[in-house]
């Protein structure tokens, strides 16, 4: 084998679409588009989800749902991940230390999941009605 011997495989490469170049190249005169309308024309043609002035299907739909932005600056961590934390005062910075919340989490609910036997001291962090009396009742506080 030479360089150049080299060929492409067979049927990898085949002759570009030259249209309206005359009736005998089969697609001459309308060059393969039909008679007359919009798509015939040059730069003729239509936006996406267009239906010829219809109303189109997405705005036939109703619309439904809601997601909030905010919500990625939301986290839970529950009062068993506060026990294995083992921190006597634990605040948003201390949770983000430990890997517990994420870093750009701006507010943090303690949940009800887990028990509490440790007394924990949290500031900054709200609970649920659950956990804030599972705090209280292991000695802890929430400020």
């Amino acid at each position: 084998m030479e360089l150049n011997s080299i060929k492409p495989a067979e049927g990898a490469k085949h002759a570009k679409r030259r249209v309206g170049r005359g009736i005998g190249s089969g697609l001459g005169k309308t060059a393969g588009r039909g008679h007359k309308g919009q798509k015939s024309r040059s730069g003729g043609y239509h936006k996406v989800g267009f239906e010829g002035g219809q109303m189109p299907l997405q705005r036939r739909l109703p619309k439904r749902g809601f997601k909030s932005m905010t919500l990625k600056f939301n986290a839970e961590v529950t009062l068993a991940a506060l026990e294995q934390l083992g921190l006597a005062d634990v605040d948003v910075a201390a949770l983000k230390q430990a890997n517990l919340v994420a870093s750009n989490a701006l507010v943090v609910k303690v949940i009800k999941s887990g028990e509490l036997t440790k007394a924990i001291k949290l500031s900054g962090i709200v609970a649920t009605a659950g956990a804030k009396a599972a705090i209280e009742a292991a000695g802890g506080s929430i400020a």
